[in-house]
């Protein structure tokens, strides 16, 4: 079968090439791939900023049908609709594995990193990783289960309340993603982003985000203490990744605020107001990735209508036209885009 594999560290090095068809183990899942999501990760693997175990496929935003099962797989039959976690490994056995937060096992391998991915016809997950779709959940919008997880994942993690004011900071995929979900909690929420992000926050204004906010051409901090009588937001979300917004995030935060971390900083050293955090007594939370207990009700939101998955995605192409796909998200022209398998 066709595979978009990463063959080796570097710049570069990704190809389209044969690979074998896997065949399950007793504890698995053969999964036929219907649609896998292109993640910003995918990008930093192929610029090399991002190690993986070459060679591997990548892809780790994928749903499909299970055409195989191991012997010892129960809960999902041959037919099923489903996604799966990334995760393929973990050791199991750590404090972290036993509480079920075993995206923090040290020993964790995931799909499309450390184990081939969904970037191929057929893609072998393990049994406890596999998630049915709910009726109400199509193959496109599933395969944004991941990073929906993300999403929740960041949400949980600041206790979003009803009639909170939140701020995500960042207009992308998990920005667009997590904005829905704190919606959806009934929170009133603002999002911003910049002059090169106007079509993702006009997504953002189709989607119904209580506050649409270009920091270019509009003072947000005014926007907010005009929400809050001057206090500040209740909980800012940043998914930029970007140093600045860290300032304007702890800035915009009231005092005993919540500040959650899910942007990935390029670099892993930056300054950050202490003073800030300190005086305002601030609660600052790091958030990494998603765990079993976020991909639930990250499907019933779907299911639910209450997020709209499929309305992010802007282009569709083959696997063999990643260079497109890769470059229309680089450049912005994309929210977010899948590839779809081949022979």
């Amino acid at each position: 079968m066709k595979a978009l594999v990463k063959k080796e560290l570097g710049f570069g090095h990704l190809e389209v090439i044969d690979v074998e068809e896997p065949n399950i183990g007793a504890d698995q899942v053969k999964i036929q791939v219907k649609y896998a999501g292109v993640c910003g990760t995918d990008l930093h693997t192929y610029e090399g900023k991002y190690k993986v175990k070459a060679p591997v496929t990548l892809g780790h935003e994928f749903s499909g049908e299970v055409v195989e099962i191991g012997e010892n797989v129960t809960g999902v039959q041959v037919g099923d609709r489903v996604t799966s976690e990334t995760t393929f490994y973990v050791c199991g056995t750590c404090e972290y594995c036993r509480s079920g937060h075993y995206n923090l096992c040290s020993t964790r391998k995931g799909l499309g990193t450390q184990q081939n991915g969904g970037f191929a016809k057929y893609v072998i997950a393990r049994k406890e990783s596999v998630h049915k779709l709910p009726d109400n959940v199509d193959y496109l919008s599933a395969a944004l289960t991941e990073p929906l997880a993300c999403a929740h994942h960041a949400v949980s993690k600041a206790a979003v309340k009803r009639g909170e004011i939140v701020v995500v900071l960042g207009p992308g995929p998990i920005g667009l993603l997590t904005a829905q979900i704190a919606k959806s909690y009934g929170a009133t929420v603002v999002i911003t982003g910049l002059e090169k992000d106007k079509i993702r926050l006009d997504k953002a204004q189709e989607l119904g985000i209580d506050h649409v906010v270009n920091i270019q051409s509009e003072d947000v901090k005014k926007i907010v203490n005009k929400l809050t009588e001057g206090y500040g937001a209740d909980v800012v979300l940043e998914c930029t990744g970007a140093v600045p917004a860290v300032t304007m995030g702890l800035d915009l935060l009231t005092k005993k605020g919540r500040y959650v971390q899910v942007g990935i900083f390029a670099s892993p050293e930056i300054p950050v107001d202490f003073e800030k955090i300190i005086q305002k007594e601030i609660k600052v939370i790091g958030c990494r990735s998603q765990n079993p207990f976020d991909w639930g009700p990250s499907l019933q939101l779907m299911n639910d209508h209450r997020v709209n998955a499929e309305a992010l995605v802007t282009h569709q192409f083959d696997i063999t036209e990643w260079e497109q796909a890769f470059k229309l998200m680089k450049n912005g022209e994309a929210i977010k885009v899948v590839l779809t398998p081949i022979q």
